[in-house]
């Protein structure tokens, strides 16, 4: 049972100190993965953030002994395209309910011969194509340099390959690394497209994930894709061409078994409450002092920066 919370406008206080006890896991679900049953003690919760609505309700509950957020990417009915989604309003809302872990669970296509349909990737890299999308939340007199030289959690993506490896079906494969790359959409490649992506050496095409391991990396999270395979994209010619009822197909296959890791890696995080370095990924990109910043800016970012500026 669901019952409606009411409306959140503030954040939690958060000190100098990391405490990951009482931290939660978030979790974006993409197309095809608009819920997850097995969730208890459900409840809507509703987020009032600097950067509007986010994509739909946030879905706060229990799963595995862990404390966990659940929002759907492009809404519950799948209105928002991927250029639509307001993604500083879902990275701010999550860290703003003390999310520390965030897993984003996507559909996307293979662009290797070897990553075959309904496989699982953990990438570990990044290429961005996409020209419309929110790149940082800090600018209007706030500057950071955040690092991104290995987008991913390290960690993170190690503890969900491990439960991967013990849930995957006979006939799929797990391959762990790999370069997602990012295109804007919500077309999708012509084969001129996929075959220069593929010289370029990527394993999988998406459109979502690298706006949101930026802007993740900013709000202090570890975050980590599970990249489910839909198709081989319009690159294999023997193939037939990318179509939506093709994608729709193995979503729903995929999707099943996405809530079953993920059960499993609530479970071992409730467990573990791994340290990330991306935990603490400001405190050396900040570059404006403080005192330079405009009010306004300031009281936008303040979710990230208040432990640096106490």
């Amino acid at each position: 049972m669901i019952k409606q919370h009411q409306s959140f406008t503030g954040f939690e206080e958060e000190s100098k100190v990391l405490n990951l006890q009482k931290a939660r896991l978030g979790i974006i679900g993409g197309s095809g993965l608009y819920d997850i049953e097995h969730i208890e003690n459900k409840r809507e919760v509703n987020l009032d953030t600097p950067y509007g609505k986010t994509s739909e309700k946030l879905l706060l509950g229990n799963l595995g002994g862990m404390e966990i957020i659940f929002l759907a990417r492009h809404g519950k009915y799948h209105t928002l395209s991927p250029t639509e989604i307001p993604y500083k309003a879902n990275i701010w809302a999550l860290r703003s309910l003390n999310v520390k872990w965030l897993i984003s669970a996507s559909a996307v296509g293979s662009l290797k011969e070897e990553i075959k349909p309904c496989d699982i990737v953990i990438p570990d890299q990044f290429i961005d194509r996409t020209q419309k999308r929110p790149l940082t939340f800090f600018s209007d007199g706030a500057v950071a340099h955040i690092s991104l030289a290995d987008p991913f959690c390290k960690d993170l993506s190690q503890l969900i390959s491990e439960e991967v490896k013990t849930l995957l079906n006979k006939g799929k494969q797990l391959h762990i690394g790999g370069t997602y790359l990012a295109i804007e959409g919500p077309a999708f490649s012509t084969r001129a497209e996929s075959n220069l992506y593929r010289s370029w050496g990527c394993s999988v095409i998406g459109m979502t994930n690298h706006t949101e391991a930026r802007l993740a990396r900013e709000a202090e999270l570890a975050y980590s894709s599970l990249a489910m395979v839909t198709d081989y994209d319009c690159w294999k010619s023997n193939q037939a061409k990318v179509t939506v009822e093709m994608v729709i197909d193995n979503l729903k296959e995929n999707a099943e078994l996405a809530k079953k890791i993920i059960e499993a890696i609530a479970i071992k995080i409730s467990k573990l409450r791994p340290k990330s370095e991306c935990h603490n990924s400001l405190g050396k990109a900040l570059v404006t002092q403080e005192k330079y910043i405009p009010i306004k800016t300031k009281e936008k970012i303040k979710l990230f920066t208040k432990k640096y500026w106490q």
